[in-house]
Formats: structure tokens, C-alpha cells, sequence
């Protein structure tokens, strides 16, 4: 593991998605509202961290790995916290494009008592304009030399569609991996990708298997590596650990290493960093699915949005012996 760990500093990755912001109220209840049946919130400290795409990007620079990102954002107040905060977390930002037009997506959450109590979101949904994802692609064909790995991170927030996953392939397809956290409704965009990483719904959805025991798990990633013409599909299963598709029919089983879970915000965003830059940095794929299911341990036993060190990883591997 030393030795891998060593590798991720000569690594580099690329994320390209849907960059949000997510806010954080945190506070305490102690009494109902006269106005309404809903509980008052006394606030007591707010945080604002790197989500969506933002979030990929940092964990592969939590790790170790050279961490580079494409998407959009707003010409506002919270698009420029969003670059500092992702350039002090050692984040390339030469592939962000700031438009007046489009706000930067914000996900606010107020959590009391270690409970979520709402969530409200700010963005806009539209598709990305073409000169903006011209931009992109031209980004991306700068970065290949840099990478060896790129991650779609959909949020279904207008970026990811159809045509840049096409241009993607034809530009990058056959220099590096490109690895999907999917959406439910894209999955058709991803065919010829190298990796999807759905949840036990997504994949139920993308396959057209109602996912209830193993045989039906089994069937569905199968399908999903039929229909995509995906080299690798990892499906990650909340508690019971995930699951690993590979060509020739080699099927394996990860369980969850989590000690105590908390919030699985994020969590997916762990998984498919950690396994694109282990997977980048030369280890077997079964390996970088142990190893992001180790990462994914980790941060689902914090409360909001978290990211895996590499630190993280080797106490959770030590436990696990």
C-alpha cells in the first residue's frame, strides 16, 4: 500500500461534471413554531464544502493524486469561494468556466442533533450551452498528457448529456479511463465507457432488473456490462458492502468495512475517486474496489459531505485483518 500511495503523486485524474456547493446550517431544536408544525432551528454554525464533481476532485487530492476539474459555475459570490476553496485543496481549476448566466448550484442542508431536517437546492437544470462544452473538450485534449484517468461525475444539473459523453470517447477514449458515477435517465449516454458505478438502485433502473437478492444482482450487472459495452461495473450496496463486474464472467463480492454509518452523502463520490486513481496508479481492479470500499467506510461514518485519506484507508485495512 506504501508503495501505491507513493504512485498516486504521479498520478493525475480528471474530473469533469456537475461542481456544487454544498452549505451546511447546523443547529439545535428545542421547541416547535407557534406559526407552523415544524420545528425552530437555533443556528449555531454553518460550513460551506466541495460537492458534486468539486467533491470527486477532492478526494482523488485527499488521497495523494494530481486532481484536475472541468465544469461550470456562476459568476457569483459563491462560485469564487468555490475556486478558492478547491485551489486550497491543491485542485486544478484551469478547466472551470464561470458563466453570468448560470448561478453556481448550491445544496443546502440544515442538520439539528445530528439529524437532516431540510434540504433546499438553488441551480439551474438546462443544458450547458455548446461554446461552453467546446471549451471543455478543449480542456480536456490539453490535460491528456497530465492524466491517466477521467471521471464523468453526473448530477443530472445540464452538463453531462449524450453528445460530450461521444466527444469524450472520441477524444480520450482510447488514452485513458473514463469512469461514470451515473444518473438514472443518462444511462444510455454512457455506452463504451471503461467503468459505471451505480448504486443497487441506479443499477435496477439502468438494467431493467428489480435488484432483491443475488441472482437478480448478478443478472443486472451483467446487463448493464452487455448494454454499455462497459469493461467494468461496480455496484456499491449501502451496507452490504458492493459488487464487482469484470469481462469473462469474474463476479466479486467486497463487504462493507463501515464501523458505525452516518451519512452517505458523498459516499459514491469516494468510491469512484478511490478506485479511478488506484486503478490508474497499476493495481488490479479488484483491489481498487477493496480499497474504495475501504474509502467509503470511512466517510460514511462522518456528518456531511467528507473525503477519504490515505490514512483513512490503511486504519480501516488494519481493522479489517
Amino acid at each position: 500500500m506504501k508503495n501505491l500511495f507513493k504512485k498516486f503523486s504521479k498520478t493525475g485524474v480528471l474530473v469533469i461534471g456537475d461542481i456544487i456547493v454544498d452549505q451546511y446550517i447546523w443547529g439545535k431544536v428545542t421547541r416547535i413554531s407557534p406559526e407552523a408544525p415544524v420545528p425552530v432551528v437555533q443556528v449555531t454554525d454553518e460550513s460551506l464544502l466541495l460537492g458534486g464533481a468539486a467533491n470527486v476532485a477532492h478526494n482523488i487530492a485527499s488521497l495523494g493524486g494530481k486532481a484536475f476539474i472541468a465544469g461550470v459555475i456562476g459568476r457569483d459570490d459563491m462560485g469564487k469561494t468555490l475556486i478558492e476553496k478547491m485551489k486550497e485543496n491543491n485542485i486544478n481549476t484551469d478547466g472551470v468556466i464561470a458563466k453570468e448566466t448560470r448561478p453556481t448550484i448550491v445544496k443546502t442542508r440544515v442538520i439539528a442533533h445530528s439529524q437532516q431536517i431540510v434540504r433546499f437546492d438553488r441551480e439551474i437544470k438546462s443544458d450547458i450551452s455548446s461554446a461552453a462544452i467546446s471549451s471543455l473538450l478543449i480542456y480536456v485534449e490539453k490535460c491528456l498528457p497530465k492524466i491517466k484517468a477521467i471521471i464523468v461525475s453526473d448530477y443530472c444539473k445540464g452538463l453531462i448529456t449524450r453528445d460530450l459523453i461521444k466527444k469524450l470517447l472520441r477524444i480520450a477514449g482510447s488514452k485513458v479511463f473514463i469512469a461514470v458515477d451515473p444518473k438514472i435517465g443518462h444511462f444510455n449516454y454512457y455506452k463504451g465507457v471503461h467503468l459505471i458505478t451505480p448504486n443497487l438502485y441506479e443499477a435496477s433502473v439502468g438494467s431493467g432488473i428489480n435488484i432483491s437478492d443475488e441472482k437478480s444482482l448478478v443478472m443486472a450487472g451483467k446487463t448493464l456490462m452487455k448494454k454499455l459495452d462497459c469493461g467494468t461495473v461496480l455496484i456499491t450496496r449501502g451496507d452490504e458492502g458492493m459488487t464487482l463486474f469484470e469481462k469473462n464472467n469474474r463476479i466479486t463480492h467486497v463487504p462493507t468495512f463501515a464501523r458505525e454509518v452516518y451519512d452517505v452523502t458523498g459516499a459514491g463520490d469516494t468510491v469512484i475517486a478511490t478506485f479511478a486513481l488506484c486503478h490508474s496508479a497499476g493495481i488490479s481492479s479488484k483491489n481498487a474496489a477493496i480499497l474504495a470500499n475501504h474509502a467509503a467506510g470511512a466517510v460514511v461514518g462522518e456528518i456531511g459531505t467528507a473525503v477519504a485519506t490515505r490514512n483513512d484507508i490503511i486504519a480501516s485495512v488494519k481493522r479489517s485483518r
